[in-house]
């Protein structure tokens, strides 16, 4: 277009007849006058194969992440690229500022080849499934705990505000999936981080955080789903129970990992949209469960709602900071939400971001309704009693065991077994994803079955040796979650802001530069509070000895 000479497929026949110069635009040639053909020029004759016109929306070009589209191969595939592209007039008002900026790339072949982007056929339900599993999980047990320290009002206040600060963020990171401002879609965490931040500083604020809240949350669910194995176990079995060499913490694990691998050979993010759904039930069952039992059975006698206080003025400061990161580390999930909306279809009248965005309305609401009652009843149930390390689960356990039905202590176990099977699966695939990608973009062609099934399963026992290895990783999870926090609070409003360009001193962004800066600000306080803890009552460095 533009400044372009005309492209004719026959020159012999139109040698002999005038040029008549391109308008400068496209859009220009509908108003262009017309040129009257002279008399004694015979007509040119048509032009055979004439290539067609095509129209491709915005919200599919240049991007990273692109998989097979009848959008994308129109004509079926064979048929040849034409050299002009052309815009039409009726283009809707989001792609008409690209008229004269879009250029037709060559799309991406591994974005077909990788789990998340291997199938875009989901939908509103696929993404409320996916993002209730993984927004919300065994981590929302321990939120009484929180409260033991700052008591009835700051722990509400702050749960809130915790809870509308990181449902903000996520209204973010859906509206950058897809950007109408350059046509890229961004079907990957690291992906739009490093359009944010560039390749080199992405990969140092960005890439740790993000293999810890995928890979450490798949090694802590292999301790939790193990623990919870051998307990569910020891229930059914009771008092009767007359097996002499019961299995270990160790081999317990072990057969949890076991089944998330076999269950992590689905072979991509749509084809587990029921695993989510089954997690995302069974955990809001054992949170109802749990917070329902324990205000059913009433308080524990001499319960005290007074706050936790510490005997030095530091000591109290680091326990405030240690509340609050239990609060922010409730609400995870934000690594995934870009791609969990990449496995939509996504054209300029249909973007992909008006399903997402229903689908996370739909789940947070459903998550709302289970973290705010087992904060407020578990801490009303428990008070300042409730154990520090298990919360819920384990009150439930130490103070009910012999009070409630065996089966419905049974049936919560079972139900925390299950979500952490299908927590294991979500949060996995982005480590899939990218040790997948690793082959792909060495040999240019898909991973074959069995390369994929030996990824999967190095992974799962990978997990499984950190786990049994290093048990003392939970003792140094407040100093890791530090680091993490900004992927979920912090990082989503500097993309905004670079990506976006909100109007300067404006409301958007005097509130994206504010949270932004906050949120920085916890996650160095938190890494600060979490090595004072490390430092004041010190880690037994047991390798190999899980307890």
């Amino acid at each position: 277009m533009g400044d372009h000479d005309t492209t004719t497929h026959d020159v012999d026949a139109v040698s002999s007849a005038p040029i008549t110069p391109r308008p400068a635009s496209v859009d220009a040639v509908s108003s262009a006058p017309i040129t009257p053909r002279p008399a004694s020029v015979a007509p040119t004759p048509p032009v055979a194969h004439t290539p067609p016109i095509v129209s491709l929306p915005p919200s599919q070009y240049h991007s990273p992440s692109l998989s097979r589209s009848p959008l994308l191969t129109p004509g079926g595939t064979n048929r040849k690229t034409p050299r002009i592209i052309r815009t039409p007039r009726f283009i809707t008002p989001l792609g008409s500022p690209l008229r004269k900026a879009i250029k037709l790339t060559k799309l991406d072949p591994q974005d077909a080849w990788l789990p998340i982007t291997e199938s875009r056929n989901g939908n509103a339900y696929y993404a409320a499934y996916h993002t209730l599993c993984s927004g919300i999980g065994i981590q929302a047990l321990v939120l009484p705990v929180a409260f033991t320290i700052l008591g009835w009002t700051w722990g509400i206040i702050g749960l809130t505000l915790a809870f509308i600060w990181q449902l903000y963020t996520l209204y973010l990171l859906v509206q950058l999936h897809e950007s109408p401002e350059n046509g890229v879609r961004y079907s990957r965490y690291m992906q739009l981080a490093s359009a944010t931040f560039g390749e080199k500083l992405s990969k140092f604020l960005v890439a740790f955080p993000i293999m810890y809240l995928s890979g450490g949350t798949c090694v802590a669910l292999i301790v939790i789903g193990g623990s919870t194995s051998k307990m569910f176990y020891q229930t059914l079995c009771g008092a009767t129970c007359s097996n002499p060499k019961p299995l270990t913490n160790v081999e317990w694990y072990l057969v949890f990992t076991c089944a998330a691998v076999v269950l992590s050979q689905l072979p991509n993010l749509n084809s587990i949209a029921g695993v989510s759904l089954i997690g995302g039930l069974t955990a809001v069952g054992y949170c109802t469960a749990m917070w329902i039992v324990s205000v059913s059975e009433g308080r524990l006698p001499n319960v005290s709602y007074n706050p936790v206080r510490a005997s030095t003025e530091i000591a109290r400061i680091f326990d405030v900071l240690n509340a609050l990161g239990i609060i922010a580390f409730a609400f995870r999930g934000h690594n995934l939400i870009l791609e969990i909306q990449a496995t939509m279809p996504s054209s300029e009248k249909h973007p992909s971001s008006i399903p997402m965005w229903r689908g996370v309305k739909g789940a947070y609401l459903i998550v709302a309704m289970c973290l705010f009652p087992i904060a407020i009843g578990g801490y009303w149930a428990y008070g300042h009693m409730i154990p520090a390390n298990g919360g819920m689960l384990a009150a439930l356990y130490g103070f009910h065991s012999r009070d409630v039905a065996r089966g419905v202590i049974g049936l919560i176990s079972f139900f925390v077994i299950v979500n952490a099977l299908s927590s294991f699966q979500i949060y996995g695939m982005p480590m899939f994803d990218d040790m997948e990608s690793n082959y792909t973009r060495r040999f240019k062609k898909a991973c074959p079955w069995w390369l994929r099934v030996i990824i999967r399963a190095m992974f799962g026992y990978g997990c499984f040796f950190v786990a049994v290895a290093i048990p003392f990783l939970g003792s140094v999870a407040g100093l890791v979650g530090g680091l993490s926090l900004p992927v979920t609070l912090a990082y989503p409003c500097f993309m905004w802001l670079k990506m976006k360009k909100p109007k300067m001193y404006g409301a958007s962004w005097w509130v994206n530069w504010g949270l932004g800066v906050l949120g920085m600000g916890l996650s160095g306080i938190l890494i600060a509070a979490g090595i004072y803890v490390v430092i004041e009552t010190g880690i037994q460095v047991s390798f190999f000895k899980p307890h």
